[in-house]
């Protein structure tokens, strides 16, 4: 298995955009999900993102530093359709924005999917556990626990690089946060993405009760229990749960963030993440390279 190494340690800083190529058609009830039909939450919902503006929102995320770039879908896992539609969008990502590189996040999937996927230029497959196995049907009912981890089990299998992370602030207990660290850990992911859950009036969850000063706690744990993940993170509520605090993220250990919008709610300009990073005297990773030992190995926009 291909191993990613983040040169000059936290220095460096993977930047990362994602791209809702198809937004609020899930038939799952995943309670903490604005997606799902079934809540009826105040989202843009549309079946495919026309492919102009998947390559323009690409090029943006291009020029504003992001390395990486996720193609996600709102549905429980990929089908002849879907998988159709996305191959399409990276092949023509490959061609229009060749520096970024591809990633696919769209549910369960199998492992012929996940090489039909490879073949089109998709590098990553991003697929979170969410929680616990024990916490998981306290918030989705629809499916098991089990498909999703044997989804990135199936990642593994077809050689794509690994992203699975989860979701903080949901109502779990602190047993339950080990839990999800511990069976992140046994993955072995490249890129742990982590979030913090954002309340949406439409949604049965209650608000998120975290404090700063708790969710930077939790990073600092996620970096301890998983020790060889080369990412962490800190994607979806990170303005909401840090506000004026954002920078301190990094001290706790992450590496990599999500810039511009998520896939419901709104991230904040991508220039003030910049600034931040430059005020921070950190790098803007810039390029992965694969070393004579088939590691993945950033470059940073300085070097």
């Amino acid at each position: 298995m291909k191993r990613f190494i983040a040169m000059k340690d936290n220095k460096e800083i993977f930047l990362c955009s994602i791209c809702n190529i198809n937004s609020g058609t899930c038939k799952e009830d995943c309670k903490f999900c604005s997606q799902s039909i079934r809540y009826k939450a105040e989202i843009n919902r549309y079946k495919q993102k026309p492919i102009d503006e998947i390559i323009k929102e690409a090029k943006i995320a291009r020029d504003n530093g992001a390395l990486g770039f996720c193609l996600v879908t709102a549905d429980k896992g990929l089908n002849e359709k879907t998988l159709k539609f996305v191959c399409q969008s990276a092949e023509l990502l490959t061609s229009e924005v060749p520096k970024l590189r591809l990633i696919a996040c769209n549910g369960t999937a199998t492992l012929e999917q996940l090489l039909t996927l490879k073949k089109s230029g998709i590098k990553a497959y991003n697929h979170n556990l969410e929680t616990s196995e024990d916490f998981y049907p306290q918030i989705c009912t629809t499916h098991p626990w089990s498909e999703r981890y044997e989804t990135c089990l199936n990642v593994n299998e077809s050689g794509l690089v690994l992203i699975s992370g989860g979701i903080f602030g949901l109502g779990e207990t602190q047993i339950d946060r080990q839990s999800m660290l511990k069976s992140l850990n046994e993955l072995n992911p490249t890129s742990v993405p982590i979030n913090f859950y954002h309340h949406n009036d439409a949604l049965e969850l209650k608000p998120n009760s975290l404090t700063t000063d708790e969710a930077l706690s939790l990073i600092k744990q996620t970096r301890q229990a998983i020790p060889h993940a080369q990412r962490i993170m800190i994607a979806g509520g990170r303005e909401l749960m840090f506000g004026n605090r954002q920078s301190e993220i990094f001290k706790y250990g992450a590496n990599s963030i999500v810039i511009g919008n998520y896939l419901t709610t709104s991230g904040r300009i991508m220039s003030k993440d910049l600034d931040m990073l430059k005020n921070l005297n950190l790098e803007v990773a810039k390029t992965v390279k694969i070393d004579n030992s088939g590691n993945l190995v950033l470059n940073s926009l300085n070097s």
